[in-house]
């Protein structure tokens, strides 16, 4: 069965309700990697903590990390409603998710292209596995970075980042399709959140699988 990774974002799930048959072909498998990015920002604010990233990645301290889980949890709450009933959601260090630590920004680690034995079983059953970005340690994940590691595991057909921008813009200009050696040669210029998506989705197309931040196409 062919598979969709759809990553929503933290902002995107802020502003507008998943509908995965915008993003899934009908009798396709899906699986739902998620931020959430603002409301981890606002509780942390409202704890008297400055959120700080370092290269995209939210350096996580003990107590963020609590803020962290807990608005994921709420996130993906929210999400699995907006899915249905076919909905799976779990934390990934619950669904054993492994990470290579990052010391020097706290609790985070980096994906491994690494596809647990309970999430095959999930996906066999005809569930869509909603993954809240969390590895075993426990260690916040970037969930771009997630997205592309378990499209890549999971040898997926597509996959689709969902944003609250239309794609890669260059002069104000929405670019339909971009290489990995373009991506490299723009990462300099570009810059806030796109950046981590471009990136993994150039790892992901490097790997053969169809990426896609909003309405641009990344292929290897």
């Amino acid at each position: 069965m062919a598979l969709t990774i759809v990553k929503f974002g933290g902002a995107a799930l802020a502003r507008e309700t998943l509908s995965l048959e915008r993003f899934v072909p009908p009798g396709s498998g899906a699986c739902v990697v998620h931020g959430a990015g603002p409301r981890i920002s606002a509780a942390m604010q409202a704890a008297g903590i400055e959120p700080e990233f370092v290269g995209g990645r939210r350096v996580t301290s003990p107590e963020t990390l609590a803020i962290v889980r807990e608005a994921l949890r709420s996130a993906n709450q929210e999400l699995c409603r907006q899915i249905g009933p076919r909905a799976a959601g779990v934390m990934g260090d619950d669904l054993g998710l492994l990470a290579d630590p990052l010391p020097r920004l706290g609790h985070v680690g980096v994906l491994r292209p690494f596809a647990p034995p309970a999430l095959w079983r999930l996906l066999a059953s005809d569930a869509v596995p909603v993954i809240a970005p969390l590895a075993v340690g426990p260690l916040n994940v970037n969930a771009d970075d997630a997205a592309a590691a378990l499209a890549v595991a999971l040898r997926a057909d597509r996959l689709i980042f969902v944003s609250d921008v239309p794609g890669v813009l260059v002069d104000g200009e929405v670019v339909g399709t971009l290489s990995v050696r373009e991506i490299s040669d723009l990462l300099g210029e570009l810059g806030g959140g796109i950046l981590p998506k471009l990136e993994a989705a150039a790892r992901a197309a490097a790997a053969g699988v169809r990426a896609e931040v909003g309405a641009t196409l990344v292929v290897a």
